[in-house]
This record gives structure tokens, sequence and C-alpha cells, in this order.
């Protein structure tokens, strides 16, 4: 973020956009931004005007990965779909019997991997299908960040599959029901949200410790990463709750910051890719961007009622934020140089 921003307010520097439907994912494929979203389509956004190109024409949007060239989308007829930038659309895979896709995760060198139910399947990057039925049926899906290995999180905890080795997946256990899971930035640790308004994590070297993170009003659906890995950044509370990773213990005996404190939930988050600044989406529709430095809050958006935040993505420069939100609105900020 650049050192000459000083206003309180940001909020003459967003251009707002109209995708026209509740906002699943938000992502940029290069310098353009998207929004899956939940009527199949996916917004694609070029010089303030919206391109929607029909991913899934018959169907809804239930999740989506991007990387740096394709959004990927799971929906409710069953397909894996890449979009890329320039509005081509291709299936990479589906489920057995059209079966809903519940969770996707990219990986670095090309490869996709997708849940539906209890069935995981792998597709590495020439084509190739492995695939692993979870104990129970897989809520969360992560690639590592080195290596190809994934994570899967299910009820009473979860796995780490190497799809090519026909080893048994590793069990992380923990009594429960986990959502979805993340690898900290330098795979140190994984980390599951719960339904029990927490989170829990393991310590993979050198103990398998356990890391529980509680007392939350609400569920945590957002999680976001520090570029630097030091930080754990989450939603479920009046504030973004950010948890401690900058030792071999994690956040153990270690209390979290609270940023962006308000009368309403934080329901998105997302760290800034290159400086200790973090953007927080509200479910009555405001913005902050707070840094780390200082702890000085930036207006992005105001409450909209009715208009709670459902996505939000830097993009690679650290240049632009898009949001969208569950009304069909959307926005793409601009920080001034």
């Amino acid at each position: 973020m650049s050192s000459s921003i000083s206003t309180a307010s940001l909020t003459s520097h967003v251009a707002d956009l109209e995708p026209g439907a509740h906002a699943v994912a938000a992502h940029w494929l290069g310098d353009v931004p998207c929004l899956a979203l939940a009527d199949g389509h996916v917004a694609l956004i070029r010089d303030g005007d919206v391109s929607r190109v029909a991913a899934h024409p018959e169907a809804g949007v239930l999740v989506a990965a991007g990387g740096p060239a394709r959004l990927v989308t799971g929906g409710d007829d069953g397909r894996v779909v890449e979009t890329r930038a320039d509005g081509t659309t291709r299936e990479v895979a589906s489920a057995k019997n059209n079966a809903w896709i519940d969770a996707i995760a990219l990986h670095g060198d090309g490869a996709v991997a997708f849940s539906a139910g209890r069935n995981v399947v792998a597709v590495d990057a020439k084509g190739r299908e492995k695939t692993f039925q979870a104990p129970s049926s897989a809520r969360g899906l992560a690639f590592a960040p080195k290596g190809y290995r994934l994570a899967v999180s299910h009820y009473n905890g979860a796995s780490l599959w190497y799809p090519n080795l026909e080893t048994a997946p590793e069990d992380l256990s923990w009594k429960g029901s986990h959502i979805d899971v993340s690898w900290s930035p330098d795979g140190r640790f994984v980390v599951t949200t719960m339904q029990e308004n927490s989170l829990h994590g393991w310590r993979l070297q050198p103990d398998k410790g356990h890391m529980r993170m509680s007392g939350y009003p609400g569920k945590v659906r957002s999680l976001s990463w520090s570029s630097d890995g030091n930080w754990l950044a989450t939603s479920g509370a009046e504030a973004a709750i950010v948890w401690p990773f900058d030792s071999k213990e994690g956040p153990t005996g270690k209390p979290p910051r609270e940023c962006g404190v308000r009368p309403a939930r934080v329901s998105c988050v997302a760290f800034h890719p290159k400086a200790p600044v973090l953007a927080m989406g509200y479910e009555d529709g405001c913005i902050l961007l707070v840094r780390f430095t200082d702890a000085a809050e930036l207006l992005v958006r105001p409450a909209v009622a009715g208009s709670g935040v459902t996505a939000l993505a830097w993009d690679g420069r650290g240049a632009r934020l898009i949001f969208g939100c569950g009304d069909g609105k959307a926005g793409l900020l601009t920080l001034p140089a």
C-alpha cells in the first residue's frame, strides 16, 4: 500500500459495479478482476464494464477457486468448469451422478481437486485422475504450498493425501465437524474452521500438536494468511480476529489481535499481498482497510442495508481490491498512487 494514503476514507476511489447476482468468490485473472456468481455466471470486469459468462448455464455456482490464469467453479450441476480472462470456458471434470460440488482446490502446477459427498478427486496437470474416499463428506480442500499433497477436512478431523502415492492418507484427528481447511504458507500448520464456532489447527512438525482457537460468536467462513505467513485473519466476530503464527508453536498461549471492531460481524477477510494491511468486509455491507503498523482504519465502503460483503480479493500488486455482495452489488477500489 502506498505510504501517501493518509485520508480516513477511500470511498471516492471505488467504482460501483453491477454483476447481477450474489458473489460466491472474487479473483484476479492477471489484471482482470472477476466474480463467481451464484446464478451460474462469472462476471469479468474491464474498464468498468461487466461481461457475464455462463460457466454453468443451467445451474448455480456453489464453490470457486482461482489460479493465475483461470477461475474454476463447481456447481449444483456436478460440473467443474474453468473460465479464463478472454471469456472462454471449459469443463475440466465432473462428479458421478451429477452430484453437487462441495469444495474445489487448485495446485500451482495446474492440477485441480474437487469433492462431492465423500468422494475426492484430484486431476493432475496431465489430466490423470486419482480418487480418495473421505471418512465422511469432504467439506474443505487445500493443496499444500509445496509438493502434490491435499488436505481434506471432514467430520472428526482432516486427512493429508498424496494423490500420486499408494500410501494411505495421514489422519489428523479432532472431534467435531470440520468445514474449511487451509495450509500456512510455509506448510508447517494445517488449520480448519469448525461447526462449533472455532478453529482447530495442527502443528505438522515436530509433534503434530493441537491448536484450538475458540471464542467466536459465529461461524468462521473466511480465512486469509498474511504475505509473510505470520498472521491468520478470520471472520466470525464483530472484528477481524487475527492469530499469530510467527513462532513454531503457532498461536498456542497467545491472544489474537482484533481489528476493525464494529457493531456488525466480519464476513470476509483478505490480506494485502505485500503490505501489512487487511481488508475486511462486514455483514452490513461495510468494508474497511486496517494497517497493522499503526492500526489506522480506512473506509472503503459504508454500510449498505441488505448488501453484506461475500467476496474480497486483491490484485497481485496490491493496487486494486475487488469486492462482491450478497445482493448482486459489487465494486472496485483503486488505491491512489
